[in-house]
């Protein structure tokens, strides 16, 4: 490229304008290489709002580059945003969490791709960016002592002399015993209902066609279909889970059988909001306020228990991961069959009872710990 000019700084600047105006580059489309960040930002979150994911992925979505990744990049056009601005820009998450820098990679790679496919930048700038490296010895699974604690502290939540208001139902216990023996998301089990629910001989299986949500303008409801297709799966319950199961089963009218399992005193879905709140009350009551525990980690340590006790493959099966999703539905024919194998190796690990800790006491593999991480990482990814 070539520029001529009356002086060298204009013939520089000539250069310049020449250099990111070439066709190939973005030229009469709908961003270049001197669109601002922002274009990008809000193309590609209108691009996103078509998309069939579910509402509530979009919103993170949504929140993450509000929060984190456009303030950062605001300033600077497409052109501007090189390898090392975006090395610094996770270096800084990284040293906020390391799920908040990991979140905002996927983000920008997004992004980035959706830049070159409309052709407005000549290459990905989150390419060749350092590996993320994950702290070690970060907990992933719950311990036996820590669940049974749960456990004492749910049965007696609100139940002592002078508590005023109505006595608890138990929703959430039983919920969080449901929680366990499934390794379901919290969305999902709170998305039960009756009709879901298979009792044979066998033993109980639930078919997750559902998980709850919250929209705003039109509150908690129990969306029609789950996180991702893979998601939407038959599962084995261990007896203590199917126990709870059953007993509530009883305490509901058989024209209740379109209702949630879990439901309020209006018959509408437990929200998650509420459900996470109590659960905060019952670690401060078991003394793990500070432990950093949340409802996820019953489902890493269902995942965790699984792939110990059967093998990684068998773990994410039984927890609906995408990641083996793809090869079962282009390259195996399905099997409508149940393996009740998760569900026995579950119940044997963290029954109520006579509890065998073996498995949990074991230390972490590398391909447990890819498991493990995949449980944080968005569900619904949009294609690059």
């Amino acid at each position: 490229m070539k520029a001529t000019s009356s002086s060298p700084s204009k013939a520089i600047a000539e250069l310049k304008n020449k250099l990111v105006t070439r066709p190939g580059y973005g030229r009469g489309g709908m961003l270049s290489l001197t669109s601002p960040f922002g274009d990008l930002a809000e193309l590609w979150l209108a691009d996103l709002a078509q998309r069939e994911i579910s509402d509530g992925t979009k919103k993170n979505y949504r929140d993450e580059v509000r929060v984190h990744v456009r303030p950062f990049f605001e300033n600077y056009t497409l052109g501007e945003i090189t390898t090392g601005r975006v090395e610094t820009f996770l270096k800084t998450e990284l040293a906020a969490s390391y799920s908040r820098a990991k979140h905002a990679r996927t983000m920008l790679n997004l992004m980035f791709g959706f830049a070159l496919r409309h052709d407005a930048m000549a290459r990905n700038p989150v390419v060749g960016t350092s590996p993320l490296r994950k702290p070690k010895g970060s907990p992933e699974a719950l311990t036996l002592d820590q669940i049974q604690r749960i456990r004492q502290a749910a049965a007696v939540w609100r139940t002592g002399p002078g508590v005023k208001g109505p006595k608890p139902d138990g929703i959430v216990r039983d919920a969080l015993e449901v929680l366990l023996g499934t390794g379901l998301r919290p969305g999902e089990t709170l998305a039960l209902r009756p009709v879901d629910i298979k009792d044979g001989r066998n033993g109980m299986i639930a078919h997750v066609t559902g998980t709850v949500v919250y929209r705003q303008g039109s509150g908690t409801f129990r969306q029609a279909h789950p996180k991702t297709d893979a998601s939407a799966r038959s599962i084995p319950l261990p007896d203590f889970a199917a126990r709870v199961i059953r007993r509530r089963l009883e305490e509901m009218d058989p024209s209740q059988s379109e209702w949630t399992i879990f439901h309020n005193r209006e018959g509408g879905p437990i929200s998650q909001h509420n459900f996470r709140r109590t659960f905060r009350e019952l670690l401060v009551l078991a003394d793990l306020a500070d432990s950093g525990i949340t409802p996820r980690w019953y489902r890493r340590t269902g995942a965790t228990v699984i792939a110990r006790g059967i093998g990684v493959n068998a773990a994410a099966t039984h927890l609906g991961h995408t990641s083996t999703a793809i090869t079962e539905a282009h390259y195996i024919e399905p099997d409508r069959t149940i393996d009740f194998a998760p569900a026995m190796v579950l119940d044997r690990t963290l029954r109520p009872g006579s509890a065998d800790g073996s498995l949990l006491a074991q230390p972490i593999t590398d391909e447990e710990a890819t498991v493990l991480e995949e449980l944080d990482a968005p569900d619904d990814q949009v294609a690059n």
